[in-house]
């Protein structure tokens, strides 16, 4: 059971998602407004949130940015908008999955599951660090720096690298970064890895035409490597 808070203006839809969810077992809280939810994340807390962007006092893309400003708690954001630019937009400003409309409720309720499993294995990592070469994690903190310098990271981002980084010298294949760290045995496009990837090189300071430590293995995977 989570404590879910649900960010949308449609009546008609909200009254529908709040049956799927609560027959499901997971208690909601509904609100209309980006505001309001805003302020029931800094009182309240709660385990997931359901974000519609067609929001009528802010941006539903302005709204995912603020909530990740002062909170960590998984964001599934519900969009019209399909594009792949659009979907890359979403996913850099913090959302940790994503489903498009119309959606049923079977779908919305196995993409709630599955980022519910993975936050729900993060937290419960033993306390340790990992350490390859200048890169540290402190998983009990979620924290990564670099050369001693912090590193920001999404909660996808760091999901990303501490699973490469638990395999060093261990080619990853993008099938199995599909179904361990997004826990699908697909997702909606699988660009959104080497998105992810990408990001992650620029954020460790390299490149994938001059990779330190995320190594691709043309037509296998990708690869962490100790850089000594």
């Amino acid at each position: 059971m989570a404590l879910i808070l649900l960010v949308e203006d449609d009546r008609i839809i909200t009254a529908a998602l709040r049956r799927t969810l609560t027959d499901a077992g997971h208690v909601v809280h509904a609100v209309s407004r980006a505001r309001e939810a805003l302020d029931i994340l800094a009182d309240h807390p709660p385990t997931l949130i359901l974000l519609d962007l067609g929001l009528p006092d802010m941006d539903g893309t302005d709204a995912l940015r603020l909530i990740r400003s002062v909170s960590d708690v998984p964001v599934v954001v519900a969009t019209a908008r399909k594009s792949e630019n659009a979907i890359i937009h979403l996913l850099h400003a913090g959302a940790d999955d994503y489903v498009t409309k119309p959606f049923s409720g079977e779908h919305i309720l196995a993409r709630i599951d599955a980022v519910l499993r993975r936050y729900s294995s993060g937290a419960a990592d033993e306390n340790s660090t990992i350490t390859v070469g200048p890169l540290v994690i402190a998983r009990s903190e979620r924290c990564v720096s670099m050369n001693g310098e912090a590193i920001k990271l999404t909660r996808r981002e760091y999901d990303v690298l501490t699973y490469l980084a638990e395999r060093v010298g261990q080619v990853v294949s993008r099938q199995e970064l599909m179904t361990e760290v997004w826990r699908q045995p697909r997702i909606g496009e699988e660009q959104t890895i080497d998105v992810h990837l990408s990001w992650l090189r620029r954020k460790l300071g390299e490149t994938a035409a001059e990779p330190r430590m995320l190594r691709t293995i043309r037509g296998v995977g990708v690869m962490m490597v100790d850089p000594g």
